[in-house]
């Protein structure tokens, strides 16, 4: 049984990786989307267990010391991470998963986990990026200029992925991300032993 493949999605706050999501996931069923754990207040519409594991801080940094997370990282105040043991098990079962996290955590998963694959969403453009974070109108102007900030500084580090996805239009972008998966899956390295089993 052929292990199963680890996708990363990350990008600057704002290009819009929630909503490629949305366009992309529902056409993989089989694939495992892990929930991502966060000390943050949930947004309005959020659920959890849905799109975070909301915890506490003292829980959170519990988990941490424990060895608990595949990655972890502070942005903005708040802890973001990711629990390890239910991601290692879908993979040792041969279960494609699929994690959407913020590139601090993703630049620590190409360091745990090098044969990941690294897929990083950009904004059209910089003025898109500040439109999408003031649309949300969830956060103070200063915390706007803080992410704006970071972004400037996290997309100079898009060339250490493996994909960069531009997401102007986000069902394109999704179009695109299934293109990557399609190629992934077909990749010699990955199907060579269907080859010695049925072909040989």
């Amino acid at each position: 049984m052929r292990k199963g493949i680890l996708y990363v999605v990350s990008g600057p706050s704002g290009a819009g990786k929630g909503t490629v999501m949305q366009h992309f996931l529902p056409r993989h069923p089989g694939m495992f989307y892990s929930i991502s754990a966060t000390t943050r207040a949930p947004r309005v519409g959020e659920e959890d267990g849905v799109n975070y594991y909301f915890m506490e801080k003292d829980d959170f940094l519990r988990l941490r010391s424990a060895d608990g997370f595949l990655e972890c990282a502070e942005f903005c105040g708040n802890f973001y991470g990711t629990p390890k043991e239910a991601v290692m098990e879908k993979l040792s079962m041969g279960i494609d998963v699929l994690l959407e996290i913020e590139v601090q955590g993703a630049l620590q998963v190409m360091d745990s986990y090098p044969e990941g694959i690294f897929i990083f969403i950009v904004p059209p453009s910089m003025e898109e990026l500040r439109s999408r974070l003031v649309g949300r109108k969830t956060e103070e102007q200063s915390v706007i200029e803080t992410r704006l900030d970071r972004a400037k500084e996290e997309l100079r580090l898009a060339d250490r992925y493996t994909y960069i996805v531009v997401n102007d239009v986000a069902e394109r972008a999704a179009e695109e991300l299934e293109a990557i998966t399609t190629a992934e899956e077909a990749k010699s390295e990955r199907k060579f032993e269907f080859v010695k089993e049925n072909l040989l």
